[in-house]
C-alpha cells in the first residue's frame, strides 16, 4: 500500500479508558494479542519518545492498569489490537484527557476489493463503531492520505 496512511478518529462524550475500550471491542472479535503470545503497547510519557513495549497476554491486566494509570492521563497511550477472524488489526491510540481515540490500521491493513491500494475504511468502521457506541462514542472522522 506504499506510503498511504489511513486513520479513524473517534470522540467520546466522557473520558474513557483503554480497559473499557478493550472490554467493548472483545465481544466484536478484537483482542490485544496481535500474534500468539504477544501484546504491544506504548506510553508517550514526559520524555516524548513514543516508546513501545512488548508483553505477554498473562500480563494484560497489568498493561491495562499502566495505560489507564492516573499518572499517565497527561500522555498519549496506545495498544495494538487484532481481529483474528478478519486477519487485520492496528493501533488504538488514546489521547490525553481520554476523550479522543485514533485507530490506525497498521496490521495487515485491509484493502478495498478492486482498489487494494486504498484502505477499506468502511470495514473498519463497521467493525468498531457499534462497539464504541457502548462507551459514549459521539463522532468519528475517517480519512486516508497518500501518493
Amino acid at each position: 500500500m506504499g506510503n498511504r496512511q489511513a486513520d479513524i478518529d473517534f470522540t467520546f462524550q466522557h473520558p474513557t479508558t483503554m480497559r473499557a475500550l478493550l472490554e467493548v471491542l472483545t465481544p466484536a472479535g478484537w483482542c490485544a494479542e496481535e500474534r500468539p503470545g504477544y501484546i504491544s503497547y506504548m506510553v508517550n510519557d514526559a520524555d516524548d519518545m513514543h516508546d513501545w513495549y512488548d508483553s505477554t497476554p498473562d500480563r494484560l491486566n497489568a498493561v491495562l492498569a499502566e495505560l489507564d494509570a492516573t499518572a499517565n492521563l497527561p500522555y498519549t497511550v496506545a495498544l495494538n489490537v487484532y481481529h483474528p477472524q478478519a486477519g487485520t488489526g492496528g493501533m488504538l491510540v488514546l489521547q490525553p484527557q481520554r476523550r479522543e481515540l485514533s485507530f490506525l490500521p497498521t496490521i495487515y491493513r485491509r484493502g478495498i476489493p478492486g482498489a487494494p491500494k486504498f484502505t477499506d475504511l468502511a470495514w473498519y468502521l463497521h467493525a468498531l463503531v457499534p462497539s464504541l457506541l457502548r462507551v459514549g462514542l459521539t463522532d468519528y472522522e475517517a480519512r486516508e492520505n497518500g501518493n
